[in-house]
């Protein structure tokens, strides 16, 4: 059972995400939070010492959620290669719509805060862990050729990261739709003839 606390956090986190998300970090006040929350801002300052603790507790939820719609998917895939196209979908589609996680894992403004660097690294730490798994089960399968699984996660996971800025400058999907075709394709077959 959720406790009225943990449930007044979630609902000043949930109202923070929309107004972060709209405004940005540096716009947003701690008053903008608290009268959208409907609470003094002394009842804010109760659940979070800070503007940064509430954008932290944000992002954090973002990256839970991403993690954990990319988990429940790929648990229903048993073929590598499907789980790696649906990893590489779902996280580059996701990613866009999470605008808070986005900006903090890409924004140099945020590199004076230590939790930032924080979540960056375990974000990072999970995909490559994430994907270096895909790529064993495909090596074991007998479907993928891959001397060091996770050298080459840390490359798929770069590749991915290079896509992020055009993809969310382009507009339509079936563009989008064609990038990641065509990642998946050299990753799977290279641009070698064979």
């Amino acid at each position: 059972m959720i406790s009225q606390q943990d449930e007044a956090r979630t609902m000043i986190i949930d109202i923070a995400r929309n107004i972060f998300s709209h405004f940005g970090f540096k716009k947003t006040t701690m008053e903008e939070i608290a009268q959208a929350s409907r609470k003094g801002k002394s009842s804010i300052y109760y659940y979070f010492s800070s503007k940064e603790d509430i954008f932290k507790a944000v992002v954090e939820k973002e990256a839970d959620e991403l993690l954990q719609e990319i988990t429940a998917g790929l648990e229903k895939i048993e073929d590598p290669v499907e789980k790696l196209k649906f990893y590489i979908s779902t996280r580059m589609k996701r990613i866009k719509q999470l605008k808070n996680f986005y900006t903090a894992l890409k924004s140099d403004y945020f590199n004076k805060l230590e939790f930032i660097e924080e979540i960056r690294k375990k974000y990072d730490y999970n995909e490559v862990k994430i994907i270096t798994s895909i790529l064993q089960k495909g090596i074991d399968d007998g479907k993928f050729s891959i001397e060091n699984p996770h050298q080459s996660a840390v490359a798929i996971v770069t590749a991915m990261k290079g896509l992020e800025i055009p993809l969310f400058i382009s507009k339509g999907n079936s563009n989008f739709e064609d990038r990641m075709n065509n990642l998946v394709n050299y990753l799977f077959y290279g641009i070698v003839k064979r």
